[in-house]
């Protein structure tokens, strides 16, 4: 399928998988790469070492195929990862929050595409401004960090807003989303959910197990998580994270941010940093960056040491109708042959 998407990175198929932390390493980003669809390692839960060996094992496992990397605008080692993907040759860069003029300008004289995740029209014209290449716009039923909008309403208000490609994300799944996000003015469909529960997706088989077994209704928004709304599915532990004290919250989040700076690597001082870029960025106050240090800490507790009862799920609300672990090949082979069915039919009517 042809699509301003397809030339623009050099895929066969107008299909993103996304970016997700702990979920998004080489094993899953190289499968997806060689079912033709767009591969991105999600690098803000590794070191900047892991992140360039998480490159070179992608590269070593498919033949030539592109992937990209995504990065936090934000943080305070981001033009050391910008070096990394410059030198390694990476072909995308996907960021969760807007990178700024400079940082778009100097992977774009590198040759990188960049392609901004965003969950507002106004973002999306601000990045087309300042040089983006394309931007993946997340309607409110997407997992993890989310809006309140449709992504019904959110895609066409941004398909009409820009003259870059637009990548619709937030409750896709098959053929018939695609078509859909197309008629909007899509160049294409970003997944998280659907690639997240694949045979190829290393997240341990009891917590796949409890995604498949969620209904729609079980997937919600809270704030409990670190002071954002964070769309997830409803466990006893997010319900007791909901019950909890402030203080108790803020306590449990120092330890979990000790955590998180031994696996990252980063100095406190460096920490610090970036929670002042935080607060700027993202207009947060000193309690809800601290409590952003929950977000990695929790969801690597389920999607690497399998502890539902201790970690958080990001999800999409699309897990209520998933059923099925196909590897990232049956997935895309699946969704582009059902996208041509309902194409002809449409075109028979």
């Amino acid at each position: 399928m042809d699509t301003a998407l397809t030339r623009l990175v050099g895929v066969r198929h107008p299909i993103v998988q996304t970016g997700m932390g702990w979920v998004a390493g080489p094993r899953l980003v190289s499968a997806t790469a060689n079912a033709g669809a767009l591969g991105i390692l999600a690098s803000a839960t590794m070191t900047p070492d892991r992140l360039r060996d998480a490159v070179r094992e992608v590269r070593s496992r498919t033949d030539g195929a592109p992937f990209g990397v995504n990065l936090r605008a934000d943080a305070g080692d981001a033009r050391e990862r910008v070096r990394i993907i410059v030198e390694e040759g990476v072909r995308v860069a996907s960021f969760a929050l807007a990178p700024s003029r400079e940082l778009i300008a100097e992977l774009k004289d590198a040759g990188v595409i960049v392609i901004p995740s965003v969950g507002a029209r106004r973002h999306a014209e601000k990045v087309a401004a300042w040089g983006a290449d394309a931007v993946v716009v997340q309607g409110g039923e997407g997992g993890g960090h989310t809006g309140e909008v449709a992504t019904t309403v959110l895609l066409p208000q941004v398909a009409d807003a820009v003259d870059i490609p637009v990548v619709a994300a937030g409750g896709f799944h098959d053929g018939r989303g695609l078509v859909a996000a197309l008629a909007f003015g899509a160049a294409g469909v970003a997944m998280g959910t659907r690639f997240l529960l694949t045979s190829d997706s290393t997240v341990p088989d009891a917590v796949k197990a409890r995604y498949l077994a969620a209904t729609v209704k079980d997937v919600t928004v809270t704030t409990a998580v670190d002071g954002l709304p964070h769309r997830m599915l409803r466990t006893e532990f997010v319900s007791a994270l909901e019950a909890s004290g402030r203080t108790r919250a803020l306590v449990r989040a120092v330890r979990r941010a000790a955590g998180l700076r031994k696996l990252s690597g980063m100095s406190w001082a460096r920490m610090i940093r970036d929670g002042r870029a935080m607060r700027h960025t993202k207009g947060l106050t000193w309690s809800q960056v601290l409590l952003a240090a929950n977000t990695p800490m929790l969801l690597r507790s389920a999607m690497v040491d399998g502890r539902t009862d201790l970690g958080v799920m990001a999800s999409g609300q699309v897990a209520g109708v998933i059923d099925d672990l196909p590897s990232c090949a049956e997935l895309v082979e699946r969704i582009m042959k059902e996208a041509d069915e309902v194409r002809e039919r449409l075109g028979a009517a």
